[in-house]
C-alpha cells in the first residue's frame, strides 16, 4: 500500500513539474529578449527557452549552448545573465559597474549579473560577490572591505 501511494505521489510531482516548464520557441520570446540574445550572444545558439518556472508567468529562462543562462522579465528586458565560471559579455552592464570592477578588480571578469528586488548582484571570476544599488553604487565588496 505504501508503495502505491509513493508511486502515485511521484507521478503527480513529475506531472506538475513537467507542466510548469513550458518550453517555447525563441520566436515566442518578447522582441527585446530576442534582440538582446542576437546582439550579445550571436556567437552561440539557444539550447532551450521556456517560461521561467521559478517566476511563473513573470518571465522567461533561456539556456545557451555555451552554458550561459539568461533570464528575462515578462517585457523582454534581461533580469539575470549567468555564465557559471565563464566571463559574460559586458556591453549591457552599466558603465559605472564596469568601471568599479576595472578599478578595484583589474584582473577579474564578470561572470554573473542579477537584478534582485532591491539591489544588483555581480559575481567575478575570482568568486568575489559584489552588491550594488540599482543605480550602481557599491554596497558590498568583501575584498575591499566595503559594506554599506
Amino acid at each position: 500500500m505504501k508503495t502505491k501511494i509513493f508511486l502515485a505521489m511521484t507521478l503527480l510531482i513529475l506531472t506538475i513539474s513537467a507542466s510548469a516548464q513550458k518550453k517555447i520557441e525563441v520566436t515566442e520570446l518578447p522582441k527585446p529578449a530576442q534582440e538582446f540574445l542576437k546582439k550579445h550572444f550571436s556567437y552561440t545558439s539557444v539550447e532551450k527557452a521556456q517560461k521561467d518556472p521559478e517566476h511563473g508567468e513573470k518571465g522567461y529562462e533561456v539556456k545557451l549552448k555555451d552554458g550561459t543562462e539568461v533570464e528575462f522579465w515578462k517585457d523582454g528586458s534581461y533580469r539575470e545573465v549567468d555564465g557559471g565560471d565563464n566571463p559574460i559579455p559586458t556591453d549591457f552592464i552599466p558603465d559605472n559597474i564596469k568601471a568599479y570592477v576595472a578599478k578595484n578588480h583589474p584582473n577579474e571578469k564578470i561572470t554573473h549579473i542579477d537584478y534582485g528586488h532591491k539591489d544588483l548582484d555581480v559575481d567575478l571570476t575570482n568568486k568575489i560577490d559584489l552588491e550594488f544599488t540599482k543605480d550602481g553604487k557599491i554596497l558590498k565588496d568583501k575584498k575591499n572591505n566595503v559594506k554599506n
